[in-house]
């Protein structure tokens, strides 16, 4: 996997009827990626498996987002969330994913699954990127990242707050 993040700013798209498929341990390293999230993303099943699934992470996600994700999966609770991932060359896609816990036969998370589709262009452009790029202009003007990090999910919050609802029913409303 590249140690260097490179971006280029060309966006990738996927089928309305694909679905982008992956699934990890409970630390996060991908133990399953179907044939369309290795087409999208570049890489082949050897360089994928074992790997951090933030490999696929895009600098200009907003951290915040990701911690959100993270807090409600290892709370057991599912999520549904827009994000932005970089492909091995550094083009980039957008989905929408739906993330799960993965349960045994005790109900113990035993790791994590998550489904992307095609996201609503409309919420996308209108409504996902511009909060994107807030919680990331607010993330970057602070002098750590800790403080970037607690600034936007703050502004989440307040977000939140002013419209009345939990994260959850912003985006089923989206």
């Amino acid at each position: 996997m590249a140690k260097d993040v490179i971006v280029t700013g060309v966006e990738r798209f996927f089928e309305e009827d694909e679905i982008i498929v992956s699934k990890t341990d409970l630390k996060g390293r991908i133990t399953y990626c179907n044939d369309v999230f290795l087409r999208i993303a570049g890489y082949t099943e050897k360089e994928c498996l074992g790997q951090p699934h933030s490999v696929i992470r895009h600098p200009e996600m907003p951290r915040c987002i990701f911690d959100l994700l993270w807090e409600h999966i290892q709370d057991g609770r599912e999520i549904f969330a827009y994000v932005m991932n970089r492909c091995k060359n550094g083009d980039h896609y957008w989905v929408q994913a739906h993330v799960t816990p993965s349960r045994d036969r005790s109900s113990t998370i035993v790791g994590y699954h998550s489904n992307r589709r095609v996201p609503d262009r409309h919420v996308l452009e209108n409504t996902i990127m511009p909060l994107y790029a807030e919680l990331l202009a607010e993330e970057r003007q602070h002098g750590n990242r800790k403080s970037g990090l607690q600034a936007s999910k703050q502004r989440v919050d307040d977000m939140l707050a002013e419209r009345g609802m939990p994260y959850d029913e912003f985006i089923a409303c989206l």
